[in-house]
């Protein structure tokens, strides 16, 4: 028998959210992205929540969100006329701008830094419970300080249950956890620099995702850059992140003859995240997990495909490491870093 999809949370729900955020407390919610842990972006008390429950190192910054009738110019010392271009293009949506903090906004957003990451989602319960907080307060310009809602470094949650599961004393203590279904994009915005360009340094990508570089340019008219050396920290950008609690391998197409024939396998089960069905000849002792060669169906099911293998018992999840092309870096960001997160002798085990 098929289940219908959870229903999306009600307004009395979300007012209730709202003012749990109005009050310093938590509140986790939906985006298209991943589902967010929020609190009150202009408290610091609020905001030292977040990074409490998430075990989140406090230099690391995260995101704040506003609603669409947000004023980003409240937040940001200069909205250089690149970011106005790409909110009119790409806002709401999973498009992350980084810009130089205004001076009244606390620095507990951007991890001591002197810049802020500004966003504006385009999932509607997300829209309604800042248009909601917003009203709460008395200027009308809040703004919700959400990293991912998961335990730092672990992979990020895109459906309420998998917040549930995440923070069960918080939800137990009053904690909101609104209802939104399926994320639809899957994994984090994309992160794009722009503090800097005064001093001739950007737009840089910190971190890629469903808005790609080659749309940004298209908007700008100019090239989009690597990370360099004084680039600002930004969320999800360690080297070690989004990783289950099971050894995740990044396979080559040489490892994974390795392993269709068995060599050089953990003992214990062994499931293989693939395209197309397992082959034939394939050894006995590998599971197999097909999934769609589309990056952007990929990256839809990447974190709850990766959170259901984590509870079945497995030595190892072994992901084919998928082509590197443009189409697939956010997902190859992402899978790399869930890698980085466990060091692996893959020949003598």
């Amino acid at each position: 028998m098929t289940q219908s999809p959870p229903e999306s949370a009600g307004a009395a729900d979300i007012a209730h959210a709202a003012q749990r955020m109005l009050d310093g407390e938590l509140a986790a919610f939906p985006t298209e992205t991943v589902y967010g842990l929020g609190a009150d972006a202009e408290n610091p008390q609020a905001v030292a929540k977040i990074y409490a429950a998430k075990g989140r190192p406090s230099n690391h910054p995260v995101i704040v969100h506003i609603a669409p009738q947000g004023d980003v110019s409240y937040w940001a010392a200069d909205v250089p006329p690149e970011a106005r271009l790409l909110i009119d293009a790409f806002w709401p949506g999973p498009l992350t701008l980084i810009l130089k903090r205004a001076p009244h906004i606390v620095d507990a957003v951007s991890g001591g830094q002197d810049s802020i990451g500004i966003r504006c989602p385009s999932h509607p319960v997300a829209q309604a419970l800042l248009a909601a907080f917003a009203a709460g307060k008395p200027n009308g310009q809040g703004g919700v300080a959400a990293p991912s809602a998961n335990k730092f470094g672990q992979v990020s949650p895109t459906r309420a249950e998998h917040v549930r599961s995440e923070f069960p004393d918080e939800v137990a203590a009053g904690m909101p956890v609104l209802e939104g279904g399926a994320s639809e994009v899957g994994i984090e915005s994309t992160i794009l620099d722009l503090s800097r360009l005064d001093r001739g340094a950007g737009p840089v990508l910190l971190r890629p995702g469903h808005v790609s570089a080659a749309q940004i340019e298209a908007v700008l008219g100019v090239q989009v850059f690597a990370p360099d050396a004084a680039a600002p920290r930004a969320s999800g950008t360690l080297k070690a992140h989004y990783a289950p609690r099971t050894p995740l391998e990044l396979a080559s197409d040489e490892r994974m003859q390795d392993v269709l024939e068995g060599r050089n396998l953990p003992a214990g089960k062994v499931v293989v995240v693939a395209y197309g069905p397992k082959p034939s000849t394939a050894d006995a002792r590998v599971q197999w997990q097909p999934v769609p060669a589309d990056p952007a169906r990929y990256a839809q099911a990447l974190y709850g495909l990766l959170r259901d293998l984590d509870g079945q018992g497995y030595a190892r999840i072994i992901v084919q490491a998928p082509p590197a092309t443009d189409d697939w870096h956010a997902v190859n960001d992402r899978i790399g870093r869930a890698a980085a997160a466990f060091t692996l002798d893959t020949t003598g085990l």
